[in-house]
């Protein structure tokens, strides 16, 4: 039980790898506080995808709230803080996840899509992060903040000029606010996915020779999945990890590796 009593606050926690973490957090032990994008909320059978991972979680034994809302508005992170404390007293856990990537060609993009991109991945994880370094601060606990950076902010992609700088963002604003953080006893690091099969990435993936061809270049033969990144965020996020921060941890089967 590695996140036993803990407070997790996971953004966007209803889907793909946001999910995994909330679910994870939660079988080590966790309440979990999860914040979600209404726009995204697809219905997992009967119920909406906020309302399925709710009731997962309590059928764990944990509690769970969540909070709607657009991380690219800063106020939804001070939202999100506030409810999390009133619910179960404290935040103990930041996982900054939330993030879009609607690929797209750079010559002709739109500045809605470029700006709608950095405000959602970086700006977001801005406020939310510095929400949750103030609680943290406040309590005088200390806590762990993960935020779901990329492969991307070490790579290139031709589809990818708008989302790529924000995924390298993320990565540098971890390692400052380690600094930033650190004598507070707040550690920040980060996680680099690579290819993870979500609905994120699903009409990239659905030509079945694309997906072969991701499959060859990856060293451990398969693409990730949710839970794989999950697992990682809750070592970093618990006392296992109590003398890392300011790192980052691929958690790409070995891609990068390969690329190089």
């Amino acid at each position: 039980m590695l996140l036993e009593n803990k407070v997790v606050i996971v953004t966007g926690g209803s889907r793909g790898i946001g999910r995994a973490i909330a679910l994870a957090s939660a079988r080590e032990g966790a309440d979990v506080a999860i914040n979600y994008w209404r726009d995204n909320d697809q219905s997992y059978g009967k119920a909406s995808a906020v309302e399925s991972i709710v009731g997962e979680i309590e059928a764990l034994g944990r509690r769970a709230i969540a909070v709607e809302g657009n991380v690219a508005e800063r106020e939804t992170g001070i939202e999100l803080v506030r409810r999390t404390v009133e619910a179960f007293g404290r935040v103990d856990v930041l996982s900054s996840n939330a993030g879009i990537c609607p690929f797209h060609a750079f010559l002709d993009m739109p500045l809605s899509v470029y700006e709608t991109t950095v405000a959602v991945n970086l700006n977001g994880a801005f406020y939310v992060t510095q929400a949750a370094a103030n609680q943290m601060k406040t309590q005088g606990t200390g806590g762990a903040i993960v935020a779901t950076s990329s492969i991307s902010a070490l790579v290139g992609g031709g589809m990818q000029t708008h989302y790529t700088p924000t995924k390298a963002g993320v990565h540098s604003l971890m390692q400052s606010c380690a600094i930033a953080l650190g004598a507070y006893g707040i550690r920040c690091n980060s996680v680099m996915p690579g290819t993870i099969a979500t609905d994120l990435n699903a009409d990239d993936l659905s030509d079945a020779g694309k997906r072969a061809y991701m499959e060859k270049r990856i060293p451990l033969g398969r693409l990730g999945a949710p839970d794989d990144v999950a697992q990682c965020v809750v070592f970093l996020a618990s006392d296992r990890a109590r003398y890392v921060t300011g790192a980052s941890l691929l958690v790409d089967g070995g891609l990068f590796v390969n690329l190089q």
